[in-house]
């Protein structure tokens, strides 16, 4: 039985898309050990507490700085034994320290096609440069801001009278189907990062992932 840590600051509908994938074998031999918060009032922790997970809220006003805060959260993921920490709406800068520990083996979901529009108000930044097209990219974390190697893509139309909240649910329909899949494929070693990239199946994935379009 494999171990996922995921860390969370808001509602938490990956996490709920995470716990489902590893009741329903989706993703396979795998159980989430414990769920890490930097906000008290996270939904995502009663989604945790409803699935029998343990939860651990980290305030950061009882730390000095990032990287106290950083080391702090490392020794409470580490005591889970994780072979993967999960980034699910965890709305944080990580340290250095912190990333190169879990370097190869912490994923998140970014709420753009990347490299397009990195950082925040990617729904609201997609409508407003007239896109047709909008998506989600799950990625390896790296000290890069939404720079990690891309490992997979799900692209969703954009309206003329889209708003913010239409985008949204779309784009976040396709995070919870590809984020609980790409997982798999690391936890069952189908996938790794190599030399600064993606390696899924023994072959270099494409700037934008697997889903990339030749």
């Amino acid at each position: 039985m494999k171990n996922i840590v995921v860390l969370i600051s808001g509602s938490g509908s990956n996490l709920q898309a995470m716990i489902d994938a590893c009741q329903n074998g989706t993703i396979h031999d795998t159980r989430i050990a414990a769920v890490i918060s930097n906000k008290a009032d996270a939904y995502g922790l009663e989604r945790a507490r409803l699935a029998g997970i343990d939860t651990v809220h980290l305030a950061v006003s009882d730390y000095s700085d990032r990287d106290a805060y950083d080391r702090a959260m490392a020794e409470k993921i580490d005591a889970f034994q994780p072979d993967l920490v999960i980034l699910a709406g965890f709305m944080r800068i990580l340290s250095h320290e912190f990333v190169s520990h879990y370097l190869g083996r912490m994923l998140n979901v970014h709420p753009s096609l990347l490299p397009k529009y990195t950082g925040l108000h990617t729904h609201q930044r997609a409508i407003e440069a007239g896109d047709k097209e909008h998506g989600t990219s799950v990625h390896f974390v790296t000290e890069e801001l939404d720079g990690g190697p891309v490992i997979l893509q799900a692209k969703v139309p954009v309206f003329d009278n889209d708003t913010v909240e239409d985008v949204t649910a779309r784009v976040q329909q396709q995070e919870h189907r590809i984020y609980p899949l790409v997982a798999n494929w690391f936890l069952q070693d189908r996938l790794s990062m190599v030399d600064e990239g993606a390696v899924f199946d023994g072959q270099k994935l494409p700037p934008h992932g697997y889903a990339a379009e030749e």
